[in-house]
């Protein structure tokens, strides 16, 4: 294979769901967060240990940059990609909580993946075209599998949690994105960040919404309101087990 063939647009409908090429990189993260809490107590006490946290960070970073890098070097229109997508600014205030250790970040981070970019995980659109063949397919792992390291990482290793404000504070920044993608597809002729005003191009639960933009938007809503219930209720249920042991 061409190096030139490697870093193209990519084959229409090369990606699968459901594959190898779709279970291996869940697997792998599977296995990583896994051996995060095995051994949390023998990363937490390494001496360079701000290192691993300083490589993920940078790994995270530089994922969500050469998505930008990778369009341009296809010829994309930049108006398409703009960075204006949940899993794009997960990856980075996931680079920056890492580097950091603000609790902040954390907050909007772990929703945005559970709540988010877990979607993405099970139902990987945007690469349908883009298998194992094809740089796009490991750029957009890389990206996404990082983030969920990132976040059991904090869990694990530094008993990063949310609480109920986090809940809030994480759905104030989704608001604020939804308010600047709204714009941004109102004006410019064919945008459709964070698919609010369409369906995506490949299979996913996104394009069972109606296509009216008021009851997509509270649809979507309800629905994410829903996921970050979700990703809250296993800390629901700890601090209760911890309540009924005290």
């Amino acid at each position: 294979m061409k190096l030139r063939e490697f870093f193209d647009h990519g084959l229409p409908g090369e990606f699968k769901y459901f594959t190898l090429a779709h279970f291996v990189p869940i697997l792998l993260l599977l296995g990583i967060i896994f051996i995060l809490f095995k051994y949390q107590e023998k990363i937490r006490s390494l001496k360079n240990e701000d290192l691993i946290r300083l490589t993920l960070a940078f790994v995270m970073i530089i994922a969500d940059m050469s998505y930008f890098w990778h369009k341009m070097y296809i010829g994309a229109d930049i108006k398409d990609h703009l960075p204006i997508t949940v899993c794009g600014w997960t990856a980075i205030l996931g680079g920056f909580m890492l580097l950091s250790k603000r609790q902040t970040l954390f907050d909007i981070v772990y929703f945005f993946a559970l709540a988010g970019s877990i979607n993405a995980l099970i139902t990987p659109a945007v690469i349908t075209d883009n298998g194992p063949t094809h740089f796009r397919y490991y750029q957009f792992w890389i990206e996404h599998l990082s983030i969920f390291i990132a976040v059991f990482y904090m869990i694990a290793v530094h008993k990063f949690r949310p609480n109920l404000k986090s809940a809030f504070k994480s759905m104030g920044a989704l608001i604020m994105l939804t308010i600047i993608a709204l714009y941004v597809n109102a004006n410019i002729e064919g945008a459709n960040y964070l698919f609010l005003s369409s369906t995506e191009n490949g299979d996913s639960a996104l394009n069972f919404l109606p296509t009216n933009i008021g009851l997509r938007i509270v649809i979507m809503g309800s629905i994410i309101s829903v996921l970050y219930f979700i990703a809250y209720l296993p800390w629901i249920i700890k601090d209760k087990d911890l309540k009924k042991v005290n």
